[in-house]
């Protein structure tokens, strides 16, 4: 299996300085400040780039398993929301929100959400946030 990687360079002070993250693919490359982390300021940070590694691993990982299962999933859409919060002395991811809206012809809901509570279990981001509180709502539409 590949090695996946990613870099960033942060320059100056927390408050006064700024930085960039990039990723190691050339897919993605962005700028990130102590107002796009902990205000609301333009750019990227670390908790939104986890939230997108992390609704795109559930997405994939649920499609896998419905295929397993003998469904043809049409749609997997996941939006992740991730909660830095101070805890303490410093600040700590403390929930991942998982909300997916997936199309699935010929499921029942028992069926689906069986296979999206596995999705949550067995994705490989999931298991690495294994310390955070996950939470999932999974609704099938048509």
């Amino acid at each position: 299996m590949p090695v996946r990687s990613a870099k960033a360079v942060w320059e100056g002070g927390l408050k006064d300085g700024q930085g960039k993250v990039s990723l190691g693919s050339g897919a993605f490359e962005g700028r990130y400040s102590f107002g796009s982390r902990f205000e609301e300021a333009g750019g990227t940070n670390p908790e939104e780039l986890i939230g997108a590694a992390h609704a795109g691993c559930f997405s994939m990982a649920l499609a896998a398993g419905l295929g397993r299962a003998g469904f043809a999933p049409q749609r997997v859409a996941t939006a992740a929301k991730v909660h830095l919060e101070k805890v303490g002395e410093g600040f700590k991811i403390t929930r991942i929100e998982l909300d997916n809206e997936s199309q699935i012809p010929g499921i029942d809901d028992a069926t689906f959400q069986d296979q999206a509570r596995k999705a949550k279990e067995g994705c490989p981001v999931s298991q690495a946030l294994g310390g955070v509180e996950i939470t999932l709502n999974a609704r099938l539409v048509s």
